[in-house]
């Protein structure tokens, strides 16, 4: 149990800065986007790019239609960020005295809801919405979903243990 705590508590700290960086990310996108702020058009108007702030050194690119702007290039960054929000709370579970909780079980349950339905109902709406899907979002979806429905399965066995836990403290 030692080794989870361990592991879970190295895990918590990247995957808290990564969604962090990902919401900022997403955060100046939409800014950038919106505002035209360290914006620039390329080739004929046919693509964008997102600048560093105050330059014009290019730092994210994609298609200039708001289709792609939207579906392949917000709500994914914007997705990344609330994943590895929510990865750091699961690892966060893991760090505490007690493994079964109704924090953890909260914790696997929105993980899995946003693996599961997020992602693929995104890449529909992309499918719907902008001229392409990007090149491997089908297989990354797909990975997700089978994330989604793994962490199902562990909110299940956690929400078990919590009433198992619940019930021996009863009887203590």
């Amino acid at each position: 149990m030692k080794k989870v705590k361990l592991i879970s508590s190295i895990l918590f700290y990247p995957a808290r800065l990564l969604a962090i960086a990902y919401i900022i990310v997403t955060l100046y996108s939409a800014l950038s986007i919106i505002t035209e702020w360290s914006y620039i058009l390329f080739d004929g108007g046919k693509s964008f790019s997102v600048c560093y702030p105050f330059t014009e050194t290019k730092f994210m690119n994609g298609e200039n239609s708001w289709g792609y702007k939207i579906f392949n290039f917000l709500i994914p960054l914007g997705f990344y960020g609330l994943f590895f929000l929510l990865l750091s709370n699961v690892f966060n579970a893991f760090r505490q005295p007690k493994l079964f909780t109704e924090y953890g079980v909260k914790q696997l349950k929105w993980f899995c809801i946003i693996n599961i339905f997020i992602l693929p109902v995104n890449t529909i709406l992309a499918d719907n919405f902008s001229d392409k899907i990007e090149e491997g979002l089908i297989v990354v979806a797909v990975i997700h979903f089978i994330l989604g429905i793994f962490s199902y399965f562990l909110a299940a066995i956690f929400s078990q243990g919590v009433n198992l836990q619940n019930e021996q403290d009863l009887y203590i």
